[in-house]
């Protein structure tokens, strides 16, 4: 049978089932133990330093507004991409699982007024490049920033996560607290939440070797992707994210077999101590913080927002988006940055 149609069948199948996480992991399971052939990798070879390596836009015919840059640079940790727009102040968007920089275009575009904004592709996502042996945990990701900000000889940042890249600022910011000029956190990992009970299905169905048959069967058919048994629950409007996008997102993470080993490694290193292991630090964290969250998440209920305020002394406002969902920074960019904009101008 046709391997587009065939994932099609079954998650349509599974639409009958009450709780899309289960549904997902069903279907994801189906997929991807039938796919058999992956595509030869070659990411295995040492990362060469590319310290110029991008692709350069243009600036706008007033001068006042570049278009975003694609560059990479050579850490301890890899080769790793990213995209820039703006000058300034340096603004760093770090983004979650199974996405990558360009979750946060629309914060490029519309804040590089006031920063210089940078959106990094996390260890084993989007076209960072890793050797096949390079510890890929969040631990290991927040470490990957300092070595990244050094590489680039940027001292301080206005830090901005989501999903389990806010996991990865908040112990970016309790290691490095004086790297933190500002803080902002949205629907993330949080204290022991990690990972949460609505993504453990996902996590046994990658465990269980599906992954790579799941990637496939989203790309192959963009309507799974936002489908209810996948990472429609993830939107408001699911409908309206582009293929494109979904592209941008998914494509890297099969672009060579030892790619999506990588995310395969990430995944399974998903493990609340190491957000548990940095809270005495967290708690004494002065950074003037910003949370925002949506109120309709269904892995990261509102209640993580309270945690948070109630446990970082730096914050400064709790902001709830009502009825938005994880991926609120690319669905509602206009209303975040506006918060994102008021609590950078009123950090000295």
């Amino acid at each position: 049978m046709d391997r587009n149609k065939m994932a099609v069948r079954v998650l349509g199948d599974q639409s009958r089932v009450a709780r899309p996480v289960a549904a997902l992991l069903t279907g994801a399971l189906v997929i991807g133990l039938s796919v058999s052939a992956l595509m030869p990798g070659r990411v295995g070879a040492k990362a060469r330093v590319m310290p110029g390596t991008e692709r350069l836009g243009v600036f706008s015919m007033n001068g006042k507004k570049s278009s975003p840059i694609q560059r990479s640079v050579q850490t301890a940790s890899g080769r790793i991409s990213y995209t820039e727009q703006g000058t300034g102040p340096v603004a760093l968007f770090v983004h979650g699982v199974l996405l990558n920089g360009h979750l946060w275009r629309h914060q490029l575009a519309d804040l590089s007024d006031i920063r210089r904004c940078i959106a990094v592709d996390l260890l084993a996502h989007g076209d960072t490049e890793i050797a096949p042996d390079q510890d890929v945990s969040v631990t290991a990701n927040a470490k990957m920033l300092k070595e990244f900000l050094d590489a680039l000889h940027i001292d301080k940042v206005d830090l901005v996560g989501n999903d389990s890249g806010g996991g990865i600022a908040q112990i970016f910011a309790a290691l490095y607290p004086e790297r933190v000029r500002s803080l902002t956190l949205t629907d993330c990992d949080t204290h022991d939440n990690w990972p949460p009970e609505a993504f453990k299905p996902f996590l046994a169905m990658a465990a269980a070797g599906g992954l790579r048959g799941t990637l496939d069967a989203m790309l192959s058919d963009k309507s799974v992707y936002r489908s209810p048994q996948a990472l429609g629950p993830a939107y408001e409007h699911p409908e309206l994210l582009s293929a494109d996008s979904i592209e941008k997102y998914l494509r890297p993470l099969i672009r060579t077999e030892q790619r999506t080993r990588d995310l395969q490694r990430f995944l399974a290193a998903f493990d609340n101590k190491h957000t548990l292991a940095i809270e005495d630090r967290l708690k004494t964290l002065k950074a003037p913080t910003l949370i925002v969250w949506g109120t309709d998440d269904v892995y990261f209920d509102v209640k993580w927002s309270h945690w948070l305020a109630d446990n970082i002394p730096g914050t400064r406002r709790r902001v709830e988006f009502k009825g938005a969902r994880i991926f609120f920074p690319e669905e509602r960019s206009a209303e975040f940055n506006k918060e994102l904009r008021a609590h950078w101008l009123a950090t000295k």
